[in-house]
């Protein structure tokens, strides 16, 4: 698979989802309106998603690097670190990036952005401290890949549909358990199906979108760890440096759930292999496992 199949199948994907997100959220608004015998609820729905949507594209970054206590850097506040990404740009072809620093002790790193004009890197202080040049410039490469490749903006939309279902779902089942429907043609035989196919819907969604965001979460990395590698011609590096984020114990404290997906190893301290758990429990899991990315960037050297 060549770089320019990854970006056009991003966007591609990017479309895609985005149109299931609508497709999904009409439907959840249609049945929960006739559950409800409320049809505003399916105007509400399509309008808040929108909305919801465009402010996730367009200010997602803006949120993320704020959630993450990140501070933009300048050329002569880490001279050597503006040099590495400047290389880097220079030899794939993209713009210069924003820079941002995270203090925090702990090894890591993430990219964010809808687009590569519109594209931050952000690193903690922990990583600068702990990592040799050579692997600084490997996971670097890891999230320039990222951005190249449109993975952001893939990920970004997948957030905003997991996020918005989990949301409706749980509307729905509180709004049922409270007693919010009509409970005279809740009698109905027909109105029973429907908020049993409700519940159903308000129950699963949230469990099936969050099992595909993660699948693509783990599948991007994959991806972006051969395209970083190749980046910067010393697929080693990225390996050493995967190793040692992965033995670091120091939790990063500006980590949480909902950006964990981005950072080039899970931040929240889950850097246990297949081999410590089941296939099951891995299915959660935001990235792959560190020895298995491991392995296969050895291969490549």
């Amino acid at each position: 698979m060549t770089t320019y199949t990854q970006i056009a199948g991003n966007k591609r994907r990017s479309f895609f989802l985005l149109a299931m997100f609508l497709i999904i959220v009409i439907l959840m608004g249609w049945l929960f309106s006739r559950v409800f015998d409320q049809p505003v609820i399916l105007i509400i729905v399509v309008v808040y998603s929108i909305i919801q949507a465009l402010v996730g594209y367009y200010a997602g970054d803006k949120i993320t690097l704020a959630i993450s206590g990140a501070k933009q850097i300048e050329k002569k506040d880490n001279p050597e670190l503006y040099n590495l990404v400047e290389n880097l740009t220079i030899a794939t072809g993209l713009p210069m990036l924003k820079i941002y620093i995270i203090e925090d002790p702990a090894p890591n790193a993430f990219a964010t952005g809808r687009d590569p004009q519109h594209a931050s890197i952000a690193v903690t202080r922990g990583l600068l401290n702990k990592l040799q040049k050579n692997e600084i410039e490997g996971v670097l490469g890891h999230e320039l890949s990222h951005i190249k490749n449109y993975d952001i903006r893939l990920l970004t939309l997948t957030v905003i549909l997991v996020g918005f279902i989990a949301l409706l779902s749980d509307f729905f089942l509180r709004f049922t358990i409270w007693g919010g429907r009509n409970r005279e043609e809740g009698e109905g035989q027909a109105q029973l199906i429907l908020l049993v196919l409700g519940i159903i819907l308000a129950i699963l969604a949230p469990l099936i979108a969050t099992l595909i965001k993660l699948a693509i979460s783990r599948k991007r990395e994959f991806l972006a760890d051969a395209d970083g590698a190749l980046m910067t011609r010393y697929p080693e590096g990225l390996a050493s440096a995967l190793e040692k984020i992965s033995r670091d114990k120091e939790p990063l404290k500006a980590a949480n759930k909902a950006t964990a997906h981005l950072y080039i190893a899970n931040p929240l301290g889950e850097h246990k292999g297949k081999n410590a758990r089941g296939w099951f429990a891995g299915l959660f899991d935001t990235h792959p496992p560190i020895e298995e990315r491991i392995k296969r960037l050895k291969q490549m050297a």
